[in-house]
């Protein structure tokens, strides 16, 4: 049991920290691109892994960004439904 922790355990965190930085835009990803990050969190597990999950990623607001005005689908918006 304690042995499958010790392999599952940095897999599962090389697997989502590999996925979050992937998925992540360029501007959230902080000191190095993001493709130096990819290959630190390959190469160096679990501690590139980890180093990421502290230095290399924003952790702000999850909203749109202030000045961007949020999109809304055409039903939801109501300067749409007042031009019909």
């Amino acid at each position: 049991m304690v042995r499958a922790l010790l392999i599952l355990l940095p897999l599962a965190l090389t697997l989502y920290t590999f996925v979050d930085c992937a998925m992540r835009d360029d501007s959230q990803i902080k000191k190095i691109p993001k493709w130096g990050w990819l290959l630190a969190i390959l190469f160096l597990q679990p501690f590139g892994g980890i180093v990421y999950l502290f230095i290399g990623r924003n952790r702000g607001p999850k909203g749109p960004k202030p000045g961007k005005k949020r999109i809304l689908p055409p039903d939801d918006d109501p300067d749409f439904l007042r031009s019909l």
